[in-house]
């Protein structure tokens, strides 16, 4: 029969309750006996951030400020309110509803540690109080429970704090060992511990009672990290409405959009320095409207049509369509040639090429030795005999031609013959086109050749050439390059009204819009003063140059991430600020992480309580420092 053990667990900084919610959702079972988590409460300053709290650990929280007087003047640069008084460890008590917690998870805030704070920021007078209310926090817990002390700690930070917070650790491993606690630094990846589609690593300190614990605690299971598109692809796409207000994509700077979409997949910033930038504007790239929504689109078989316009042309929307049915089309055998050796089509009314398969590929080209139509521009040898006389008139019809091998010596032999420079000329006849009236001149090359200049054009800028009596340009150089090429065009002429690539003014009227406007016919395009300013803040959808777009993740997508929802949930947050949900969710602890630490720390709890001090187990020991931390009894340090 199967015994269930509670383990009850407790926040400090409990934020949204991402941990809180990981927590309860913890599994151990050591031989029969199980565990059951349960939330008791969690403590922060933020009522928002309590409000949330109460729905995700399904528990009630405390909105409790846990700063001393010294603290809060110190990161506030102010006194506190009137009604304001620090809180004491019966505070604790109270917020935990008087019981007493096994377990106690603390995400203390991390903003002095963060590597986004420089050096110098964090060492300042309210980052150093920020840091000293971790310390205060754990204190206050330690003295709530010091009768009956808490079984196990665990620490969650960034993992900065190993360096930046040095000091701070240090003292507070001091004042740990104080109340009989083992004490072990190390790190996780929340991504590994919660299979999640994020890498998110952080520093954790695990501290158990030396008396209450024995000495081993096992490493939770490593998964792999899942790619971003598993838990995106299974939400709505953003801006659709089905995701709620925290699903709304956000509005960033219209020189923010660009460098998005600018940026490659897989890279940050550092892309952007491989750009041309001339004078503060990309020299290789012209960013302009996307051309007609569905340009030249495809509509699948299978889905509806968009709305049917005045000028439904493929060029200004998807009013194409992927037809499947091309071997039962009818007239598939349009301009089809038949095989010689195939059966014919069947015979239908039509009697040309393009009403069906009525061509065919004949391989008769010859009849024997006899080339069919082999006589067609056929010259006839002089000694052969002629075919016969036809109809026919010309070249292409017959054999009409003949090789006459009259030299120029007999008659008519020298028709159009061009005599050699330096040959002798035929005897001249009175006939002018019956003789060797021609020559071949061979100083067309020579500068002062006559006519040299047929044809010339002459330069705007340079002096005409002698004015003849010829007014044709193959007289001489009477053309001339003219650079006064504006349109100056004059009544009559069809561009001066109709407009032809014609720009409107943004406070014109347009004319009236006819069934073919288009930009080169008529005064159809606008001259549109809206480009954003590079601080407009506007959502746009900017296609980047590897065919996606570039976007920021929706509020709604980043908890997701931190396994805080399923995709296909929805989340409601307090409040109504973008801003104040990212940084509540970015502070959360993911739940699956949470859980699979509550799985390992409560598998711990059942082997101390059922009289075991150690069980062989597939997962190693988490990590060799820890191991060793929790397995030797450490001298009491005094704080």
């Amino acid at each position: 029969m199967t015994e269930t053990r509670e383990i009850t667990h407790f926040h400090l900084f409990c934020g949204l309750g991402g941990g809180a919610k990981g927590f309860n959702k913890g599994q151990a079972r050591v031989g029969n006996v199980q565990a059951k988590f349960r939330c008791l409460g969690g403590i922060d300053s933020d009522p928002a951030a309590i409000a949330d709290f109460n729905r995700l650990a399904g528990t009630s929280g405390t909105v409790l400020d846990l700063f001393s007087r010294e603290q809060y003047v110190a990161f506030h640069g102010k006194e506190p309110p009137a009604e304001w008084r620090e809180a004491t460890s019966d505070d604790i008590h109270r917020a935990a509803g008087n019981e007493r917690p096994h377990i106690v998870f603390l995400s203390a805030p991390c903003k002095g540690f963060s590597g986004l704070l420089s050096e110098t920021r964090s060492k300042t007078g309210k980052y150093q109080a920020l840091n000293g209310l971790t310390l205060r926090g754990i204190w206050l817990m330690l003295e709530a429970w010091k009768d009956d002390p808490v079984e196990l700690l665990v620490f969650e930070n960034v993992p900065r704090i190993a360096s930046r917070g040095r000091q701070l650790l240090d003292r507070i491993n001091a004042l740990l060992r104080h109340y009989g606690y083992a004490v072990a630094e190390t790190t996780h990846d929340c991504g590994e511990l919660g299979g999640l589609a994020q890498s998110r690593k952080r520093f954790l300190l695990v501290a158990r009672h030396q008396e209450k614990v024995p000495p081993f605690l096992y490493e939770p299971e490593k998964r792999s990290l899942r790619a971003v598109g598993d838990i995106l692809g299974r939400m709505p796409l953003p801006g659709e409405g089905r995701g709620g207000p925290m699903h709304r994509v956000p509005s960033l700077q219209w020189k923010t959009w660009v460098r998005l979409a600018f940026v490659e997949a897989g890279s940050d910033w550092r892309s952007l320095n491989r750009l041309k930038v001339v004078d503060g504007k990309l020299a290789d790239y012209l960013i302009v409207p996307e051309y007609r929504t569905g340009f030249l689109g495809v509509r699948s078989w299978d889905e509806t049509c968009g709305t049917v316009q005045g000028q439904s042309l493929p060029t200004n929307g998807a009013f194409s369509v992927a037809d499947p049915r091309i071997d039962g089309v009818r007239h598939n055998n349009i301009f089809r040639v038949t095989g010689w050796d195939e059966a014919s089509q069947a015979i239908t009314a039509g009697t040309g090429p393009t009403a069906g398969g009525l061509a065919v590929a004949d391989p008769r080209t010859t009849d024997g030795d006899e080339v069919r139509f082999k006589n067609s521009y056929k010259v006839i040898r002089w000694e052969d005999p002629s075919r016969t006389i036809t109809s026919g008139h010309s070249p292409s019809n017959g054999g009409y031609a003949v090789a006459d091998p009259r030299s120029p010596g007999t008659s008519w032999g020298t028709k159009y013959h061009v005599a050699g420079w330096g040959t002798s000329t035929g005897t001249v006849i009175s006939s002018d086109d019956h003789g060797a009236y021609a020559v071949a001149d061979p100083r067309t090359g020579f500068a002062d050749s006559t006519h040299h200049n047929v044809l010339r054009v002459t330069p705007w800028d340079e002096h005409a050439r002698t004015v003849t009596g010829s007014n044709h340009p193959s007289g001489g150089a009477l053309t001339v390059a003219d650079p006064r090429c504006g349109l100056d065009r004059g009544k009559g002429d069809h561009y001066v009204t109709g407009g032809h690539y014609g720009v409107v003014p943004w406070e014109a009227s347009s004319g009236a819009v006819s069934g073919s406007a288009g930009h080169d016919n008529g005064r159809w395009s606008v001259a549109d003063p809206r480009l954003p300013d590079a601080a407009d803040r506007l959502v746009v959808r900017i296609r980047s140059l590897d065919g996606t777009w570039h976007r920021p993740f929706t509020t709604m997508e980043l908890a997701a991430l931190q396994s805080l929802i399923d995709p296909e949930e929805v989340l409601e947050l307090d409040g109504l600020s973008d801003g104040s949900w990212r940084e509540r969710i970015g502070n959360a602890v993911p739940p699956e992480a949470a859980a699979a630490i509550a799985g390992v720390m409560g598998t711990t709890l059942l082997l101390a309580w059922s009289g075991q001090t150690f069980v062989l187990s597939s997962t190693p020991i988490w990590v060799r420092p820890v191991a060793v931390a929790l397995s030797v009894q450490q001298a009491e340090v005094p704080a």
